[in-house]
């Protein structure tokens, strides 16, 4: 614990990546294996299953620090992270050489079927014995909120330059459900047993927005053209008779679409397919939101899976006849892929295809773009012919463009305060349109102000407070802002009876009355 506590520190203390890749690098060189194969785990976002709720770390942390619930609360917001404020707050008494990286994960795991006096007596050992960055690190890990700016292919090329193993091949085995409970450094990097990887998904290749010089920089005709459709990105898996859906996040969402298990005998072996779960109803493209039903799901009934019944838009092809050809490029992938699509289709799969388009000028690209809402997609892809499949990010070779965002202009109404340098500043805003002449809350926004204006927009909070919920203000409804969003859906859940993807805050509209802000009914016109 002593050791990763000290990686993390010095990782904190420097924002060069090669000299966060050596000090990587150098902790898994010199760290036991046990110890390493958790270090991988936090850092892939693998953590274990939190045994006790902030509240309770709030209340032990304040009668550990002999100071009231209210200043710690107080010390809390100012701090801005929990984890920080009580290793500040509960000083060191006991001093003795900590535990494991891997023992101390060990302890948390078995800590979640203690009673709750026993995970306090835990939590104050711990706390007590560690110095103030084993104890921050240890609350880190108990929260789950650990994130230290460690990206996991950062962290793949510190393993790689560790072990001497390819950085590709690496990331591909570290791809899955996998757990330090389950397996271990030698099974999971050095020698994975092939069984073990029936299921395993490719890293994805993923797009970066369109740069605004693209198009007098680039010749359209090295490029190929999609729509980008507003689903969820996922792989189908089709290994040794067995089917595997994995969505982007890595996780495994077979049993929430058994409908598109009636591909195996009808895709060959060894096929690795990229491409985007729809909603798809009469030949139409549904609503995200009516996907996240599917995944909201313990079990998917017959009666939902007809009220919602779903397709795979296929994009790519990684592997084929179980040989990875990410290498290949992509005009020869697309190839390979509508083949096997002309094959697949006439047994009624639930599967389309991503039409492919090319263009000899960008002003017929831009035309196409501009029926992006007609055919419901979000805008388009922008894929260069030669490009291999590659991890993650790459640029120069994937892009997106999409549509430009639906704007709405939305009266401000409630506020909470923001988390770290904003926990003094109240960032966390709450807009609402009108409805029979009255204000209904409609989204929640959090990013598109310039500090300046946060802090006039705060100032107006604090002064203009009309009552008050828990950490929540209701404000003086007079602020007029231009809200931008992706896409909207009819929803139950929702006080407006509409949901909005994406909402951000585009522009303070200073210029505007709180009677001149759009209607309920405005924003139901972009209701396709």
């Amino acid at each position: 614990m002593r050791r990763f506590a000290a990686l993390i520190e010095e990782l904190d203390s420097t924002n060069k990546t090669n000299q966060k890749v050596t000090i990587l690098a150098n902790y898994f060189k010199g760290t036991p294996k046990k110890d390493s194969l958790w270090a991988i785990a936090l850092l892939s976002h693998r953590r274990p299953t939190r045994p006790i709720n902030t509240t309770l770390m709030r209340i032990w942390a304040s009668e550990l620090a002999k100071v009231p619930e209210w200043l710690f609360e107080e010390s809390y917001h100012i701090v801005g992270d929990l984890a920080e404020t009580i290793a500040l707050s509960v000083r060191q008494e006991i001093h003795s050489t900590p535990p494991s990286l891997s023992e101390c994960i060990n302890e948390i795991i078995n800590l979640k079927s203690k009673d709750e006096k026993e995970k306090k007596s835990y939590i104050f050992k711990c706390w007590k014995s560690f110095n103030d960055y084993e104890k921050f690190v240890f609350n880190k890990i108990l929260t789950g909120g650990f994130r230290i700016g460690i990206s996991q292919k950062l962290m793949t090329r510190a393993l790689s330059k560790s072990v001497k193993i390819d950085e590709n091949i690496l990331a591909h085995r570290l791809m899955g459900q996998w757990s330090p409970m389950t397996t271990t450094f030698e099974e999971l990097i050095i020698n994975p047993n092939p069984e073990d990887q029936i299921s395993q998904p490719y890293p994805f290749f993923l797009a970066y927005p369109i740069d605004q010089d693209f198009q007098d920089k680039e010749l359209v005709q090295n490029w190929c053209f999609e729509h980008k459709w507003d689903g969820m990105r996922s792989q189908l898996i089709i290994r040794k008779g067995k089917y595997f859906l994995w969505s982007r996040g890595e996780e495994l969402i077979s049993d929430k679409f058994p409908e598109l298990s009636s591909l195996v005998g009808l895709i060959p072996d060894g096929t690795v397919l990229d491409g985007e779960l729809l909603p798809f109803k009469e030949n139409k493209v549904g609503y995200f939101n009516d996907l996240q039903k599917r995944i909201g799901r313990k079990t998917v009934s017959k009666k939902l899976r007809d009220e919602i019944p779903i397709v795979i838009m296929l994009y790519d092809i990684l592997e084929w006849e179980g040989k990875d050809i990410r290498n290949y490029h992509l005009t020869k992938r697309k190839e390979i892929l509508e083949s096997l699509y002309k094959k697949i289709k006439v047994n009624n799969a639930p599967v389309l295809l991503s039409q492919v388009m090319f263009f000899d000028n960008w002003n017929k690209v831009i035309g196409e773009r501009k029926r992006a809402d007609e055919k419901s997609s979000e805008g388009l892809m922008i894929k260069k012919k030669d490009s291999i499949y590659s991890i993650g990010r790459k640029k120069g070779f994937w892009f997106k463009w999409k549509s430009d965002p639906k704007t709405i202009d939305a009266v401000l109404t409630y506020a909470m305060r923001g988390h770290g340098r904003r926990t003094n500043l109240y960032t966390d805003y709450t807009f609402a349109l009108w409805k029979d002449e009255k204000l209904v809350t409609f989204a929640k926004a959090y990013s598109g102000l310039t500090d300046m204006e946060i802090r006039e927009v705060d100032r107006f909070i604090k002064k203009n407070t009309i009552d008050r919920f828990g950490p929540v203000r209701q404000v003086k409804p007079e602020l007029v802002f231009e809200i931008a969003f992706e896409g909207i859906a009819s929803s139950s859940r929702h006080k407006s009876g509409f949901a909005v993807r994406f909402p951000r805050i585009l522009h303070w509209r200073h210029d505007k009355k709180i009677a001149e802000a759009n209607t309920i009914n405005d924003l139901k016109q972009f209701l396709r």
